[in-house]
């Protein structure tokens, strides 16, 4: 018996209207031409997003009295921990910084977008506490996310509604206290990480967070950083009583 559907499949591929025989020369000109406009009407659209942020950021920073800067490529590298272990410490865009005021006094406080591969990954909210305890870390991580693999941070176990490891569980643990589990679960649930490294506390927000969304993330950090500060305070007494009665 005579094949006759092995010819049949090359003539109907040669007469597809699909070949690129059959498409004119003028007609990839005009293609090119619609690719070109459209990535030129993205590339304005992300723009028009990006000024507009820029601009709510800076009135943000106006109504606080506070400053604004564009850009500081040395800023993110203070960290390594958090957000900032997941990619690298990036570049650090559309700064704010400024001072809180709390009953304890002065508060610094610095807010950028947190940029890595050219893409804007967060907003990393940060504010400084009096006691400087540069030797320990503590991630606090939401449950359902992975947790790194840091081998200078270990296991704390629940720290009200997120995870904590830490760099000394000796240290972290007698600050777990009530105050400290509740003003942890106000941090929200749309922050993935809040970590404590040096002498600050901070909080890694969506990108998509608005000054009204920063400031409540603020308030909840420098509860944090307070009871922090009050715990250490505590614990230095403590042991000068210890000294002084040896």
């Amino acid at each position: 018996m005579r094949d006759y559907a092995r010819p049949v499949l090359p003539k109907l591929l040669s007469s597809s209207p699909l070949s690129t025989d059959a498409v004119a020369p003028w007609a990839w000109f005009v293609i090119a031409g619609l690719a070109a406009a459209a990535g030129s009407v993205l590339l304005a659209v992300d723009r028009g997003h990006r000024s507009a942020h820029q601009r709510e950021r800076r009135r943000w920073a106006a109504l606080r009295g506070w400053r604004f800067v564009l850009s500081d490529p040395m800023l993110a590298d203070r960290w390594r921990h958090g957000v900032i272990a997941r990619g690298g410490a990036g570049l650090a865009k559309d700064i704010v910084v400024g001072s809180l005021f709390t009953p304890l006094g002065r508060r610094l406080a610095q807010v950028f977008d947190h940029e890595q591969g050219g893409q804007v990954s967060s907003v990393v909210v940060a504010v400084q506490r009096r006691a400087h305890a540069a030797d320990l870390v503590a991630e606090l991580w939401l449950p359902d996310l992975p947790l790194p693999q840091d081998p200078d941070l270990t296991m704390l176990g629940p720290v009200g509604d997120r995870v904590a490891l830490v760099s000394d569980q000796e240290r972290a643990g007698p600050l777990v206290s009530p105050e400290f589990v509740f003003a942890v679960n106000t941090l929200g649930g749309d922050v993935p990480v809040a970590w404590v490294e040096q002498d600050w506390v901070l909080a890694a927000a969506p990108c998509t967070a608005t000054p009204a969304r920063l400031e409540r993330l603020l308030r909840a950090l420098d509860e944090i950083a307070d009871l922090l500060d009050v715990a250490d305070e505590s614990a230095y007494f403590v042991d000068s009583a210890d000294w002084a009665n040896s």
